[in-house]
Formats: C-alpha cells, structure tokens, sequence
C-alpha cells in the first residue's frame, strides 16, 4: 500500500508543474483571471494563442510521462509485477496536482492534457491514436473542445477495460480492478471537471474553440 501512496504522491508533485499559469506569468499575464480562469490547454489557446496552447498542451502532458517513467525507475525491478498499477497511480496523482495545486488555492486545470499524458505512456499505440483521432475528429467537426475531451475519456475507460481482459498490462486479474478502477475515478474526475461545460452544452450556450493571438 506505501508504495502506492508514495506513487500517487510523485505524480502530484509533477503535476503541481502548471504549465499554462507559469507561461502565462513569463508574458506577465495571470491566466487564471483570463477567459474561463482556467490553467490549462484551451484557455491558455484562447487566450495567449496557438503557441501558449501547444507549450500547455506538451507541458500538462509530458509531466504526466515523466511521473510515470520516474515510477518505472524506482520501482522497475522491486514491483515489477505491479508495474502498470502503480504507473497508474502515479498518474491519478499527476491529475490531482494539475487538478487541485496546493499552491494556487487547488485551482488548476481540468486534467484532460495529463489523463493524455497517461495514455500515452501506460497504453499501446492504437488506443493512443483511437484517443488522438477521436479528439482531433470531434473538435474538428463540433468545435467543442470539451465534447472531446469527454468523449476521450470515455473510450480510454472502454479501452482500458478492454486492453486489460486481453492481458495487455500483463498484471495478475486483482490488480487489473485497481487499473479499471483508477481509469473510472479519472473519467468521473472530467466529467465533474467539465460540468458547466456540460451544462452550456445542454443550453446552447457552450463556447467553441476560438484561437487567440500569440503573445
């Protein structure tokens, strides 16, 4: 259970990393006090432009890979049969700490970059590109960046799920209900994240993606 724990812990510390809020800061702007107040990947675009949006976009991600691989290296050899269980704890603490920073009163992102980040470096390649091109594809056609993201979320729990029961993580069949259990947490997690979006999307009233100036 500790080493769980402490997985959990440095996926927060990584997450704490608010990419979005610290460009925002070296262009003297506070993001969070910008658009929808957001820290994360589509305020930072709307706001300070398709270059801001990209930096949060890889930053929020990879800072998720990196907790992950710090995990790998810590515990490669002494838990390599829990490998995955706990790369998946470490990026449910990345989510938190992007999520809720200590630091700016637990006011972060809404964690779809970082759930990314998790995808990217605990899955295989399809479900990484099922995952790009359903995001990539639902922006596109609706604009909706939330509609994608939820949806995202959603496939990866299904695809999770199904990865799991073709022994995909390679784990005994009691750790694979803490996997299926972490991906569910992180998909509830959007969901609430992302529940005035919900509401505007059922009034009408949701903003669509809309790029602003570089800075």
């Amino acid at each position: 259970m500790m080493e769980r724990i402490l997985c959990v812990l440095i996926g927060y510390a990584f997450g704490l990393i608010q990419t979005g809020y610290f460009y925002g800061k070296a262009k003297h702007v506070d993001i969070r006090k910008q658009g929808s107040g957001n820290a994360g990947t589509t305020n930072a675009l709307r706001t300070l432009g398709w270059k801001a949006g990209l930096i949060t976009l890889l930053g929020d991600c990879f800072k998720c890979v990196f907790a992950v691989v710090t995990v790998h290296l810590l515990f490669g050899k002494s838990h390599a049969d829990i490998l995955p269980v706990l790369s998946m704890y470490a990026g449910m603490g990345a989510v938190l700490g992007h999520n809720y920073p200590f630091y700016l009163n637990f006011r972060g992102g809404k964690g779809i970059a970082a759930t990314a980040g998790l995808i990217l470096s605990t899955t295989n390649v399809w479900i990484v590109l099922i995952c790009l091109f359903l995001f990539v594809g639902t922006v596109a056609v609706t604009r909706y960046v939330s509609v994608g993201s939820l949806l995202v979320v959603t496939a990866y729990l299904i695809a999770v799920i199904a990865y799991g029961r073709m022994g995909g993580f390679g784990v005994e069949q009691r750790y694979l209900y803490e996997i299926y259990a972490i991906a569910a947490l992180l998909a509830v997690s959007a969901f609430y994240m992302h529940r005035a979006n919900i509401r505007r999307l059922m009034s009408g009233t949701e903003n669509k993606i809309h790029v602003g100036k570089s800075k």
